[in-house]
């Protein structure tokens, strides 16, 4: 099996957004987040944490008009910082799934590494906003993400009326189903 770092340091810069981001695939779930929305920082944090990542987020948005630009250029990034990290990903297990539970609130993930973007979202839609985050962007970032990584991601909630619960469930199940699609099996290329 591959001995290599699987790490990427990347910046993305737009007239909206300036997003730098480093991630270490093998890392110890240490994270250090920044975007500027209370929330957001805590699901990308839980993210980190529950993958098993090193994951350094620092972004600066446009948050005075919407926070739809930074969320979804976070997710951009972190998606190619993913498939930098990745490589060939050679001995990857490439797919994965979870069932995560948080309270009432139960999702379901599977992946596949595949090198194809596409992404079901089918997760019902949530109205109260959680502190200054409408639940309507967590769409936003995996669109981002799935486009930037390049992977084939479905993401199901199955039961849950508290929108916190649900978002942060569906952020560790995607982090478990990384997790375990990212782990080294052989030394080929799925």
């Amino acid at each position: 099996m591959t001995g290599s770092a699987r790490r990427a340091e990347l910046r993305r810069e737009t007239k909206e957004t300036t997003v730098a981001l480093a991630l270490t695939i093998d890392g110890s779930g240490t994270t250090a987040v920044s975007t500027g929305i209370p929330f957001f920082d805590h699901m990308l944090e839980q993210l980190g944490k529950h993958a098993g990542f090193d994951l350094t987020i620092d972004a600066k948005g446009d948050l005075d008009v919407d926070l739809h630009h930074t969320v979804e250029d976070v997710g951009i990034v972190l998606g190619n910082a993913l498939r930098e990290a990745l490589g060939d990903k050679r001995g990857v297990r490439r797919f994965a799934n979870s069932l995560v539970p948080l309270d009432e609130a139960l999702v379901e993930v599977a992946l596949d590494l595949s090198g194809r973007p596409f992404l079901v979202y089918a997760v019902d839609p949530i109205s109260e906003w959680i502190g200054t985050f409408d639940p309507q962007l967590a769409e936003e970032i995996w669109k981002g993400f799935v486009d930037g990584a390049r992977v084939t991601m479905h993401l199901r909630s199955i039961s849950g009326k508290n929108g916190h619960h649900v978002i942060e469930a569906s952020f560790k199940g995607v982090a478990r189903a990384l997790r375990d699609a990212v782990k080294l099996e052989s030394d080929s290329v799925p």
